[in-house]
């Protein structure tokens, strides 16, 4: 008796434990943080580059403190402040430090506005004297601390304003701010979106000086969204929104004399956008960047703060369009370094004060995917790229001749570098598919780990028990050009049996899916797919980033006709092989990737049965100006480019099943994408299925949100893809097919 109960604790033992081993990873561990990594808090480093900041928030009690810790030892030296000790504020959310690191500028009661804006209430904090003065008694966007730390300059209600620390008194610098009509000193909502900048003021080097842009959104049309709430009556969002093809805010330059309080107008000529202004070292020079309404023509432009003075720097063209990005970093003659795809890859450039070139740094078929900066007293450029694969990053620094490059942090997968002020350090942040977040130490001059900071291993114990499968990478020959790829098959995968295939991808212009780097919350939600029987497959088509500027230029003035094509092509390709049951074909996608899923139901009708679009555009005619004309031009010079690849258009095309999903809040893709498909889709008596989200914005998210909708997404994919045929069953055919798939 006693041996029989032996084993059959023995057996229990052995069961519980082979069931942990098989966990099921499901939407709600998901989304409620279970696989979340730990991280770093964002830190920042002091001038004196051999310490740092981090902004620590104590969760039990509400309160916060800055905190000062050393690079080498990692360890806390002091608390630069607490909030307990300041009976005016509970809690600070955000901080930044003046020129000199004798004030602090503290962020209270922040409130989301759009992606990058927000409102606060704002507090200056002297650390030597202990003084605390508020700002405003109401929320201010963007405050700014001069040079000298005697004055914060703001935005209020669209007008722009100057604090006098010392005084506690404030000026109106400007005074015809009016809401969807006039903004001085911050950015419209398209600026905001696709330029990705919200302050539009900047202090020169001495405080003499601000420049600040204004837009005239009078002649832009307005968007309007019903918001639900839960009052007796929705409320209504009224915004400025331009559409490709209508009018953009007339944006224009302005110089203000603090002193004087003058404001003069600054003449750029036939600029049509400014998408960035920064002063030089010198205060007397203003860097301005403008665009054309085609985004072909990138000038660079030095003003001279004296007189208003316009010279042209450097002009960079391109047949289809220009990034605007935030490289430009001048050294201390105001010479400058400059990144540019002129030579086909994107590089980075180096220039004397007049705009004439001295040296292209770097060279070769390989993307500079970040660029970190210059360490003037070693003569090194720091910067990330993909020398070691498309899918990969690594950390490089090199000298302005181009010459002595160091290879940094390069193992394969994803790098990413935070440097000290004086490049003294750098806190390398890397992972892969299979490995989690792991933070380094590392001298910046040789790349040398000093010691690990976090490694994640915890996480990694933890999927042990959880049914994970790896993806595979791989790349696909697809209509002439060999596109990176992954694949997720079951953990129990037989090739001698058949699945469903889900496809995902998001294909917007320069973008990555396929990356050698560690999951997001979308990639979990594929391994639960994974785990009940489905293969998941990635294809970054052509138009995506990394591989040179022709290949994502390919799309020019034809947004997702070449990205289905591939996707469609992809999916043929891959139902060639033994184990993939070509008729159950699903894809996904959302935003430009919901557009791309749309359109590859529709058009790829007899290769795909099942399509989830969350938050789709549906016709380039209702998204922003900037991003769109971009790609594609204006309707009016483009019509073909526009219609011939909307699904609004051909809607009689639909035969299998499609979900589609809309956040009634989104300010972003307009829940009226969605609204106009589902009408053309009535209309042309089609049955789907839809949902929309009541106030939710682009991301569609809050609460049990998430939950809801990747519940609602892998029921419909159980329903429509996965047991169209039942289970997965035997395929008579050889598997010699997956030679079809390059290594």
């Amino acid at each position: 008796m006693k041996k029989y109960v032996s084993t059959l604790f023995s057996l229990f033992a052995f069961v519980a434990v082979l069931s942990a081993q098989n966990q099921q990873i499901t939407v709600e561990k998901v989304y409620s943080g279970e696989f979340m990594t730990e991280g770093l808090d964002a830190l920042r480093s002091m001038k004196n580059g051999k310490q740092y900041t981090v902004l620590n928030t104590d969760y039990a009690t509400g309160s916060s403190s800055l905190d000062k810790y050393d690079y080498t030892t990692l360890k806390k030296v002091e608390t630069l402040l607490d909030s307990k000790s300041l009976p005016a504020i509970d809690r600070f959310s955000d901080y930044e430090f003046s020129a000199n690191e004798s004030q602090l500028l503290l962020a209270t009661e922040l409130e989301s506005i759009y992606r990058h804006s927000t409102l606060g209430i704002y507090y200056v904090y002297d650390l030597k004297s202990k003084n605390l003065v508020k700002i405003s008694e109401e929320k201010i966007q963007e405050p700014a601390l001069s040079p000298d730390g005697k004055k914060v300059a703001y935005v209020k209600e669209n007008n722009l304003y100057i604090f006098e620390i010392a005084s506690k008194k404030t000026e109106q610098i400007t005074t015809d701010g009016e809401k969807n009509k006039i903004i001085n000193g911050i950015t419209d909502w398209v600026y905001e979106e696709e330029f990705a900048f919200v302050r539009a003021f900047a202090w020169n080097a001495n405080g003499e000086k601000i420049a600040f842009l204004k837009f005239d959104e009078s002649n832009v049309p307005e968007f309007s969204m019903d918001m639900y709430g839960q009052g007796l009556y929705p409320t209504q969002e009224v915004f400025k929104y331009p559409k490709a093809g209508e009018d953009n805010a007339v944006v224009s330059l302005h110089m203000l004399d603090v002193s004087s309080k003058e404001i003069s107008k600054v003449d750029l000529g036939d600029a049509y956008y400014i998408p960035r202004i920064k002063w030089m070292n010198s205060p007397n020079y203003l860097s301005v960047q403008t665009l054309n309404r085609h985004q072909n023509d990138l000038k660079l432009h030095s003003v001279n703060a004296k007189n208003n003075q316009v010279s042209l720097l450097l002009e960079d063209k391109d047949d289809a369009y220009v990034d605007v990005t935030n490289n430009l970093t001048f050294l201390a003659d105001d010479s400058f370094i400059w990144t540019s795809e002129k030579d086909g890859y994107n590089h980075i450039y180096l220039y004397d004060q007049d705009g004439k070139l001295m040296n292209q740094i770097t060279k070769g078929p390989w993307e500079v995917t970040r660029y970190y900066g210059y360490d003037q007293n070693e003569d090194r450029i720091y910067y990330q790229s993909t020398e070691n694969g498309s899918i990969n990053r690594g950390v490089y620094s090199v000298d302005s001749s181009g010459g002595n490059k160091k290879a940094l942090a390069t193992e394969e997968g994803t790098n990413s570098a935070a440097f000290s002020a004086d490049f003294t350090y750098f806190i390398n942040t890397y992972s892969n598919s299979t490995t989690p977040p792991v933070y380094t130490l590392h001298k910046a001059i040789n790349g040398k780990k000093i010691k690990e900071i976090k490694n994640n291993k915890a996480l990694l114990e933890k999927l042990k028990s959880y049914e994970l499968s790896p993806r595979e990478y791989s790349t696909i020959s697809i209509n002439g050009n060999d596109l990176n790829m992954y694949m997720i098959k079951p953990k129990d995968f037989d090739p001698s049996k058949k699945y469903p295939l889900l496809m995902y991808q998001y294909s917007g212009p320069g973008s990555q899916s396929v990356s050698n780097s560690w999951l997001g919350y979308r990639d979990f939600w594929h391994q639960q797919l994974a785990s009940e029987g489905y293969i998941i497959a990635c294809v970054d088509g052509r138009g995506t980033g990394f591989k040179g500027a022709d290949f994502k230029k390919t799309t020019y003035l034809n947004l997702v006709k070449y990205e289905t094509e591939d996707q469609i092509a992809a999916a043929k390709e891959l139902s060639k092989l033994p184990y993939i049951d070509e008729s159950r074909t699903g894809i996904w996608g959302w935003s430009f990737g919901g557009h791309m899923a749309t359109n590859s139901l529709l058009k790829g009708n007899d290769v795909f049965e099942t399509a989830i679009a969350v938050a789709p555009v549906t016709t380039w005619r209702f998204y922003d100006t900037v991003y769109t004309e971009r790609f594609m031009r204006t309707p009016q010079e483009n019509p073909a480019g526009y219609d011939e690849n909307s699904p609004l258009n051909y809607p009689e095309l639909l035969k299998g099943n499609f979900l589609l999903i809309h956040g009634s809040g989104d300010d972003n893709v307009h829940a009226q994408h969605s609204m106009r498909m589902a009408e053309a889709l009535i209309q042309a008596n089609k049955q789907f299925d839809w949902a929309i989200y009541p106030d939710k914005n682009h991301g569609i998210y809050g609460g049990n949100t998430r939950i809801h909708l990747f519940n609602k997404m892998t029921n419909y994919l159980n329903e429509n893809l996965r047991d169209l045929k039942g289970a997965s069953y035997e395929s008579e055919e050889q598997p010699e097919m997956q030679k079809q798939i390059k290594g």
